[in-house]
């Protein structure tokens, strides 16, 4: 890692900030003014929150109004004093919406989401919104790879992802439609988690594909992820923990789908395989998605679609302001017809079924693949390839992305971890146990 990269890659775990507030050696007062420091001292570099006025006085009111409203350290909530970038496409009250666009502010105005408000109820203070590519597609904003600024951070969920990776806050909100969690969250060398579809509301959140539009976290680590996602979360099961200290039953995909990788992220997974074999993981290796080109193909149809349908209005007022790719995507979406969508849509609904299929037939715990076709691409221009974290949302099944190695350029690179529909807090505490073990090689 260079001198600078060395200097812009601080992350902030959010387990041991929880202890410190709740045993008195950390003050969320101090937290918002070193983090503030911070941000003026680095984010001109990575440019992944957006400008705000008066940001730490803002802060610190707030969290002097958090410790009124909870004076007893012993019955403060869980995320209490942690600080949260949300994606700009994610409502927030007192920040206008943008969504990475040059919309008027009013045009995009929406409650706060209730994603937001579950995290401020669990005690949670808003660091500010973070750079996302243009309505969460493929226009890019102006963020870097704190790894390597050259770099793309990836997408869509842009400034989230380097943000936890360069400090800026204890959690970060993303959405991902095709791989704008789990892919960012590889380049970028952290922890992301694209939940069970659904897990996350999506009220308050700007719509791209309303099939499989997806609300996920950015953490700096496993443990921080678990306490992130149970406040997140509907229904979160917090008794949910791992009996004994049997390894998991991995499933590694290969075939077709494992083809668009490249040569690199091929070499990541086998290296994290020989380690979880070591640590006594059963491996079963499974020739899977002999059809990806057609799961993609429907993916993309179905999403273009679903783009155009929620951009209708806007875009018949406002489509000058739209971005290339956006008025292309808008346009082409346009002309897909009905019966392509509900193809889509049950497409959908019977890859689900499949995998939740193949789960129960070889008996197991969690599927392993790259969480990236590779590192991140140098330039600004492209997010990078989502292929495959694409079967994973187009099912909506659970997926979490853990640092893995360094590639050759030095850049992070992550495997992928998924579970069952439904499995996200089994997966989450298996992830606490295994990324040790995958990032200790």
């Amino acid at each position: 890692m260079s001198a600078e990269a060395s200097s812009l890659v601080e992350p902030l775990p959010l387990a041991p900030f929880i202890d410190g507030i709740r045993n008195g050696e950390i003050s969320v007062h101090d937290a918002i003014n070193e983090t503030c420091d911070r941000i003026q001292k680095v984010d001109m570099l990575v440019r992944t929150v957006l400008p705000e006025d008066a940001r730490r006085e803002r802060l610190l009111r707030e969290a002097t109004a958090l410790e009124s409203r909870y004076p007893n350290i012993a019955t403060r909530p869980p995320l209490y004093g942690a600080l949260l970038g949300v994606k700009d496409i994610i409502a927030v009250d007192g920040f206008s919406t943008r969504g990475g666009s040059a919309l008027p502010p009013e045009v995009l105005a929406m409650p706060e989401a209730t994603a937001v408000l579950r995290m401020r109820e669990a005690g949670a203070l808003i660091l500010g919104k973070t750079v996302t590519t243009e309505f969460a597609a493929r226009e890019p904003g102006a963020t870097t790879n704190p790894h390597n600024r050259a770099h793309t951070p990836g997408g869509s969920s842009s400034g989230s992802a380097a943000g936890i990776a360069a400090g800026l806050f204890h959690v970060g909100f993303g959405t991902q439609t095709i791989g704008s969690v789990i892919r960012p969250a590889s380049f970028c060398g952290i922890v992301g988690f694209k939940p069970t579809h659904g897990r996350i509301p999506r009220t308050g959140v700007l719509t791209y594909s309303n099939s499989v539009d997806h609300v996920g976290l950015f953490t700096a680590d496993a443990e921080g992820m678990r306490i992130a996602a149970a406040a997140a979360c509907v229904d979160w099961d917090t008794n949910i923990e791992l009996t004994g200290h049997d390894m998991p039953k991995i499933g590694v995909t290969e075939g077709p789908y494992l083809d668009q990788a490249d040569e690199e992220s091929r070499a990541t997974l086998e290296v994290a395989i020989g380690a979880l074999q070591r640590a006594g993981s059963t491996i079963v290796r499974l020739s899977m998605f002999d059809n990806i080109g057609k799961i993609n193909e429907r993916h993309q149809t179905l999403v273009a679609a679903e783009f155009a349908e929620a951009h209708r209005d806007r875009f018949e007022k406002w489509g000058s302001l739209y971005r290339p790719f956006s008025a292309q995507h808008f346009e082409e979406g346009a002309t897909i017809s009905h019966a392509d969508v509900i193809a889509g849509r049950n497409s959908c609904l019977e890859l689900r079924a499949e995998l939740d299929n193949l789960f129960k037939v070889h008996q197991l715990d969690l599927l392993l693949s790259p969480a990236s076709t590779g590192a991140a691409p140098l330039g600004l221009s492209w997010t990078g390839d989502a292929s495959m974290n694409l079967p994973w949302t187009h099912s909506g099944l659970p997926t979490v992305t853990l640092p893995a190695r360094r590639a050759s350029n030095q850049l992070p690179i992550g495997v992928q971890f998924v579970a069952p529909f439904g499995g996200d807090e089994q997966l989450l505490a298996w992830m606490t146990y295994l990324e040790g073990i995958v990032t200790s090689e």
